[in-house]
C-alpha cells in the first residue's frame, strides 16, 4: 500500500473510530456500569468484528448490498431494535449496583452486533471501495487494511470506555447515578436516529 492511500485511511480510521456511534456509546454505558475491567471482551470483539467485516466485504458481500437495498433496511431495524433494548435496560438501572448486577457485553455479542450496525457496514464498504482495488496481492492488502483499522481503532474505543469509566465515581450519590444512566440511556436510544438519517 502506497504511503498516500496508507495516510488517508489512517485517518478515516480514526474519524470513523472516534466520533459517537452505536459501538462508543455502549463503550462509555459498559465503562460507567461495569468498569474498565469488564469492558475489555466487549472492547476486543468490536475491532475483531470489524476485522470479519472487512474480510466478508471484500469477499463481495459489498456488492449483494449494493444489489438488494433491503438487506440495509433490515439491519437498521435489527440495530435500532437492539440499542432501544439497551437504552431501557440503562433507563431502569435506578443505581449503579443495579447495573453492576447485570452482564457486561461479551467478546462473541460484540463481534456479532457489528453485523447489524449499520455504521459498521457503512465503514466496511467504504473502506473496500475506497482503499482496496482488484488485482494481484488483493488478499494481503486486505489483511493490511483491516490490522490498520484495528490498530486506529482500539485506542479510540479504549478512550470512550475510558471516559465511561472515568464516571464511575460520581455515581456514590444516588440521584447523580439515576440521572446518568438515564443520560446514558438518552444517548443510546438516540444513537438510532444515525441509523435513519
Amino acid at each position: 500500500m502506497e504511503h498516500t492511500p496508507l495516510v488517508a485511511l489512517i485517518v478515516y480510521a480514526f474519524v470513523m473510530s472516534i466520533t459517537p456511534g452505536p459501538n462508543n456509546v455502549m463503550l462509555m454505558s459498559s465503562g460507567l456500569i461495569f468498569g474498565l475491567g469488564r469492558t475489555w471482551p466487549h472492547l476486543l470483539g468490536i475491532p475483531a468484528g470489524v476485522m470479519v467485516q472487512l474480510w466478508v466485504t471484500g469477499a463481495g458481500l459489498g456488492g449483494v448490498f449494493a444489489l438488494e437495498p433491503r438487506l440495509q433496511v433490515v439491519l437498521k431495524v435489527l440495530g435500532s431494535v437492539y440499542l432501544l433494548w439497551l437504552a431501557r435496560r440503562l433507563w431502569r438501572a435506578a443505581e449503579l449496583e443495579e447495573a453492576e448486577a447485570g452482564r457486561p457485553i461479551g467478546f462473541m455479542q460484540a463481534l456479532v452486533f457489528q453485523f447489524v450496525n449499520p455504521k459498521a457496514w457503512l465503514i466496511s464498504v467504504t473502506v473496500i471501495s475506497t482503499f482496496l482495488s482488484a488485482g494481484e496481492g488483493y488478499a494481503l492488502r486486505l489483511c493490511v487494511i483491516s490490522l490498520v483499522f484495528v490498530a486506529v481503532g482500539l485506542p479510540c474505543m479504549l478512550v470512550w470506555a475510558a471516559f465511561g469509566a472515568g464516571l464511575r465515581p460520581w455515581l456514590s450519590d444516588r440521584i447523580v447515578a439515576r440521572r446518568i444512566n438515564r443520560a446514558m440511556a438518552t444517548l443510546a436510544a438516540l444513537t438510532v436516529l444515525l441509523f435513519w438519517r
